[in-house]
């Protein structure tokens, strides 16, 4: 797992959380690695953002890293670009799943940017979010609650207030 920066940011008391990483960056790479999220992690960086990446494409099969989970843990902020095929990744679920988790325990602030998808088509998981968890639920019958965990971790990204780009 590379990870862009390894500086730890400095708090100013004892009692504020330790940050590794300003900003993790939740993406579907085929959807926007090359476009959007590319410029999005240059525009951060020049500004002197501490941001992490994820630079490995993942093999289908293979499961989330815990160097990716613990990178999770260790942000303040995580910017979730929700795509057309964000859903299709249970790898990106799976890393949703615990930026839901990280915000409700550790009061981790996620912005959810809609880029080239409707916010309703994700909160109501209908169009390509209803394409992919029927393809879930077939696939994990055997293990329908982490479908339903999924279903509930994008619905609660979806009610956060967030931007709306129409590719862009």
């Amino acid at each position: 797992m590379s990870s862009i920066s390894t500086q730890k940011a400095s708090p100013s008391s004892s009692s504020t959380p330790q940050w590794k990483y300003d900003v993790f960056l939740s993406f579907r790479g085929e959807d926007t690695r090359n476009s959007f999220t590319d410029h999005l992690y240059v525009a951060l960086r020049q500004k002197g953002t501490i941001t992490f990446r994820d630079e490995e494409k993942l093999e289908r099969g293979k499961s989330i890293s815990p160097e990716l989970l613990k990178a999770i843990e260790e942000s303040r902020f995580v910017i979730v670009i929700l795509s057309k095929n964000y859903a299709t990744s249970t790898w990106c679920l799976d890393e949703l799943v615990k930026i839901i988790e990280c915000m409700k325990k550790m009061k981790t602030t996620v912005f959810p940017i809609f880029y080239d998808v409707d916010p309703s088509n994700v909160r109501k998981q209908t169009s390509s979010f209803a394409q992919a968890f029927s393809k879930h639920e077939e696939c994990f019958k055997d293990f329908i609650e982490n479908v339903n965990t999924w279903r509930a971790a994008l619905r609660e990204v979806a009610n956060l207030k967030g931007w709306h780009l129409l590719d862009r």
